[in-house]
This record gives C-alpha cells, structure tokens and sequence, in this order.
C-alpha cells in the first residue's frame, strides 16, 4: 500500500500538477516576464493563474516602457509573449499589485 501512495505523488510531481517556479533572473521557460503581453485564449506561452497570495511572480500592468521585472504592458499585436489565464493547473501564479513588481 506505501508503493501505491508513493507512486501516486511521484505521478503528481512529475506531470507538472503544480505552478512552476519563476527563477531569480525573472525568467521562466527561458523568457523574461516583463515587455508587451498578449492574453489569449489558445496557444499561450504560458498559463497564469491570479490570486492574491503566494504568487510566483508580481505583476504591475503598465501604459509604457515595460523593462523592468513584472512589468506587463497589454499589447494586441506584436507581442514579446502570450498569456493564458486560467483557474487550475497554472505554469505560474501572478498577483497584480500597483508597486513593486517582480519576483517576491
């Protein structure tokens, strides 16, 4: 019965059940997560679930210049990525804030 269970969480662990983890160079999938975004419904970049804690990346959306990490301007052509916002099985969460975006 413990090989059971213990199969059981390595399948969850190896199939990518859980949010990934945005690295320190704020980057994830080797793309760096700030510049122009485009929120799509099908063949996104990445899948981003919001919420309002324990987020792996902060987000501030922005009109201009988004160079700096978190920082995501909303762009309908001609994007640097696309996003897909979804409620479960994210590849990362954000949480938009007005300050301090970036990795937490």
């Amino acid at each position: 019965m413990k090989q059971v269970y213990l199969m059981i969480l390595s399948l969850f662990v190896t199939t990518g059940l859980f949010a990934g983890e945005v690295g320190s160079d704020c980057t994830f999938k080797g793309k760096k997560l700030a510049g122009k975004v485009q929120f799509v419904t099908s063949f996104p970049d990445f899948k981003v679930q919001i919420v309002d804690s324990f987020p792996d990346l902060k987000v501030k959306k922005v009109t201009s210049f988004p160079s700096d990490c978190g920082q995501w301007q909303e762009v309908n052509s001609f994007p640097d990525f696309k996003v897909q916002i979804v409620t479960s099985f994210p590849d990362f969460k954000v949480k938009y804030v007005d300050s301090f975006p970036g990795v937490p």
